[in-house]
């Protein structure tokens, strides 16, 4: 069942990683967009999605299958993600600016919406699987296991896809292409997967996103990890979006990005057990905020990459993945956590309401994180380019790259743990709130 389960986040993890990593690049360098319409190109749809998923996470509250509450949506929402995504990039106006850059506003927009469909009821699940606290990390770390797969084959792939393909309009749809196959059968993978696991009843939904939000605030704990998490997520994505623009123009080398990617991704597959015992001597509060300042140091410390030699840099990029892997880690064991919480505390389960909202916000950070990049960018004089044609970056461009790919989100992870002073929920409590 957690194997089963985990398959899924071959879907989010590709959705996740590809258009914050390729996305941006593909509309200023390829389509010639200017890096600050970019950005926005990129927010918007994803914006969008903060409206979308609360509505969605009511939806499959309300849902009453013999697949049960959240199933149905895992192989609709997943198959549709996967055939919209692969449609981002077939850019059927070639590089003619405007039309090609309203379609992939357009599609990445039906794409965002898919995406909620899947992750919104995918995320709903864990909370009426298990019941235990230990075992929620558990099953959290086989999920981050296969999420960090997922984010080195997708990120790291998906750069050698398009070069090998000829780089250019034809590279990034056959990478299009690739990635959706990857979206697909994690979305199959966990519709099949999960068929034996248990489903939690929902005995009641909120009827409107105004009393959504209200539970939401009402419940302390899921208040401060959502608000940390979705400032943590901009940081997180803003330096995910840079990472192509880092490798060219930092690191002034081919194929850098791939190698980064497997020095992010590589070493969380081998951390994992070991956050899982941090999580058992430390507890998971504690385990989230060392996790989150080794992301910060490590990040701070790729700010040196002018002057440290190439592998120092990916030694660097390695200890930032490791914190990444633990924030996964923590954070996704104690959104059920949380939820688990209110269901004692009010008697009712609706993890939809509190899956809906949290995905909510942390599609709204990976939206804001490449838009932030994107401004970076945009205030440092980086110049756009399009079909073949190679402009060379002015000096301070190079200086926003890595400024923007460094220190920016080292910042932002690390003032993001003050809003989680307000986190206390302990095994101990949990056990009381279950038992009162």
């Amino acid at each position: 069942m957690r194997f089963g389960y985990s398959l899924g986040s071959l879907a989010t993890g590709a959705f996740g990683t590809v258009p914050g990593l390729l996305l941006l690049p593909y509309l200023t360098d390829t389509l010639g967009v200017a890096a600050g319409l970019a950005g926005l190109l990129v927010f918007l749809p994803k914006a969008w999605d903060v409206v979308v998923n609360p509505l969605v996470g009511r939806l499959s509250d309300r849902t009453r299958t013999r697949w049960g509450a959240r199933r149905p949506y895992l192989i609709g929402g997943g198959l549709s993600l996967a055939v919209l995504f692969a449609a981002i990039f077939a850019a059927p106006f070639g590089s003619r600016l405007g039309p090609a850059a309203a379609y992939v506003a357009v599609a990445f927009l039906m794409t965002a919406t898919a995406f909620a469909f899947f992750q919104v009821p995918y995320v709903a699940m864990p909370a009426e699987m298990t019941e235990g606290y230990a075992e929620r990390t558990r099953l959290m770390t086989w999920r981050i296991a296969v999420l960090a797969f997922a984010i080195l084959v997708s990120g790291g792939v998906a750069p050698l896809i398009r070069d090998a393909a000829g780089g250019g309009l034809s590279g990034y749809r056959w990478m299009g292409i690739f990635v959706a196959s990857l979206i697909a059968a994690g979305a199959v993978g966990a519709f099949v997967g999960t068929r034996a696991a248990p489903t939690g009843r929902v005995e009641q939904s909120e009827s409107s996103l105004r009393a959504q939000l209200a539970v939401a605030a009402r419940n302390r704990p899921f208040r401060a990890l959502l608000l940390c998490f979705v400032v943590q997520t901009v940081g997180i994505a803003a330096m995910l979006a840079g990472v192509q623009y880092f490798a060219d123009h930092v690191l002034h080398r081919h194929g850098a990005t791939t190698i980064l990617f497997v020095c992010f991704v590589g070493p969380a597959l081998l951390v994992m057990p070991v956050w899982r015992r941090v999580s058992e001597r430390m507890g998971k509060r504690r385990g989230f905020i060392a996790a989150s300042l080794l992301f910060a140091v490590g990040a701070l410390g790729a700010a040196a990459a002018p002057v440290l030699p190439v592998a120092a840099v990916y030694l660097v990029t390695a200890l930032v993945g490791c914190g990444y892997a633990g924030q996964q880690v923590f954070a996704l064991s104690m959104l059920p956590d949380t939820i688990a919480y209110d269901a004692y505390r009010t008697g009712r389960r609706q993890a939809g309401v509190f899956t809906g909202i949290w995905t909510a916000g942390e599609t709204l950070g990976l939206a804001l994180g490449p838009q932030i990049f994107g401004l970076v960018l945009q205030i440092f004089g980086y110049l756009p380019s399009s079909g073949d044609l190679v402009v060379d970056q002015p000096d301070r461009a190079e200086l926003g790259v890595l400024l923007g790919f460094t220190v920016v989100p080292a910042i932002v992870v690390a003032a993001a743990l003050v809003l989680f002073r307000g986190y206390d929920l302990t095994e101990q409590r949990l056990a009381a709130a279950a038992a009162s």
